[in-house]
């Protein structure tokens, strides 16, 4: 950046120096009191020095409100730009990223966050601790599985997810109740619908704890060792009601589309307590593999019309 940039605009809002081949920015940057929207797509920025030293402590920390540095060459978010408090828009995408690092909190005021087309496998479960977040990209990354907690992000309207390697989606995404868009194309649990989940048997401790929880066997904490009082405790009960069961360490997963705000159809994990029991959250019994299939495609097809918009869009 030019030297005296502050003395030619001591007024300048809005700069972009996008598309400039600029490797790094410096401190003249941090004399601009009144800058509040700072574009620089598409450089070489993400080496050391790449962020004017001080870039924390200066008064841009607290007037920068937009700040683009998508199609740049950072391999992690600069420790500094967690510490601009005030701003509500970060595009970070087209960069190198393998993750995303639970500092990500402190941007408190943060409305938009834009981190598609990088390398990150996984969410923290800090990401749901911005409460004014209403727009959420991670398009075009190598994500696995989405943290339970983002359903409590109660602003967000939309989140893309597109082109990630999701095969599932927590339960906990029905509580988004005013999430507008949902992208999910171009992920495994559209491309195919997961089928095939393994089930391993129950151990003989299991089989016990189950008959003691289902039968009721009186038991006082005196009758047993600490340890299998314990574990007796973590019993979790099958979602099916006709079926009153218990599982502990063994169970059976399964993909069922659940209707999200009377709109779209969502696939969700669902546990059961083993292949036999037939859930109502269940497309059906895994112990019947061709008849749980046959259910599924006269499902999904079904609901095509209804979960274009959601997986296609």
């Amino acid at each position: 950046l030019p030297a005296g940039l502050s003395q030619w605009f001591p007024a300048l809002e809005v700069l972009d120096v996008s598309g400039t081949g600029l490797a790094e920015m410096g401190t003249e940057l941090l004399s601009l009191p009144c800058l509040h929207t700072l574009l620089a797509k598409n450089n070489r920025l993400g080496g050391p020095g790449s962020l004017p030293k001080g870039l924390e402590q200066s008064s841009l920390a607290r007037s920068l409100r937009v700040l683009n540095l998508s199609g740049n060459r950072f391999a992690e978010v600069p420790p500094a730009l967690l510490q601009l408090r005030g701003l509500r828009s970060l595009s970070l995408g087209g960069n190198r990223l393998h993750d995303i690092p639970p500092d990500i909190q402190e941007l408190r005021s943060l409305e938009f966050l834009y981190l598609g087309g990088n390398f990150i496998t996984e969410i923290p479960p800090e990401l749901a601790k911005l409460p004014s977040l209403r727009y959420l990209v991670l398009c075009d990354n190598k994500i696995q599985s989405i943290p339970p907690q983002l359903a409590q992000l109660h602003s967000l309207r939309s989140l893309s997810l597109h082109n990630n390697l999701l095969t599932y989606l927590p339960r906990e995404i029905l509580n988004l109740v005013h999430l507008e868009e949902l992208s999910l194309r171009g992920n495994p649990l559209v491309v195919r619908f997961v089928r095939d989940l393994t089930y391993n048997p129950p151990s003989l401790q299991e089989l016990a704890g189950r008959t003691i929880k289902t039968r009721n066997v009186p038991y006082a904490p005196s009758d047993l060792p600490g340890n299998l009082v314990r574990y007796l405790s973590l019993a979790s009960n099958c979602p099916n009601p006709k079926c009153g069961g218990v599982y502990f360490d063994s169970c059976v997963r399964q993909i069922k589309f659940v209707d999200f705000c009377g709109k779209y159809r969502l696939p969700l994990m669902h546990y059961l307590c083993s292949p036999e029991c037939s859930s109502p959250y269940s497309s059906a019994s895994q112990s019947s593999t061709s008849q749980s299939e046959s259910d599924s495609e006269d499902e999904a097809s079904v609901a095509a019309h209804r979960m274009q918009k959601v997986l296609l869009g």
